[in-house]
């Protein structure tokens, strides 16, 4: 593969009394487990983090397929959904739903369009095989 860009972000502290930043200073930003797994809440966590990349990757490869495909599929948005969960043989695990809004599309041809960008986004190419993502269209 030829590399167009690499992102570089720094953790210390992990999960609880983190903080993270990117060697841009565009992220800045303290880390701390929500409340409802015992956190304080304050700053942010890796699963809203993720859940932010994922949402604005898979809406622009919804973009990106309806362009290659001529459709209007109107002003698209994408909320994931990205929970933490206690995974069966221990330790944790992601789960990821993706909620697509297709708005100038009938349902079969936005669900088409989501099926194709869920194939065509890196996120989703990251996640496949790894991490449950159920896609809903809205």
């Amino acid at each position: 593969m030829e590399v167009l860009y690499t992102a570089e972000a720094t953790a210390t502290g992990g999960r609880k009394n983190g903080h993270a930043y990117s060697s841009d200073g565009a992220i800045d930003v303290q880390i701390n487990p929500p409340k409802e797994v015992g956190g304080s809440g304050e700053g942010t966590n890796p699963e809203q983090l993720f859940a932010a990349g994922y949402a604005a990757c898979f809406d622009n490869a919804l973009a990106t397929v309806a362009r290659m495909e001529k459709l209007d599929p109107g002003q698209t948005s994408v909320t994931a959904l990205v929970a933490l969960a206690k995974h069966p043989e221990g330790g944790y695990a992601l789960d990821v739903e993706l909620r697509v809004t297709v708005p100038n599309l009938p349902r079969d041809e936005a669900e088409s369009l989501v099926a194709k960008a869920h194939r065509r986004c890196p996120y989703s190419r990251a996640t496949r095989g790894n991490v449950d993502v159920r896609l809903t269209v809205l």
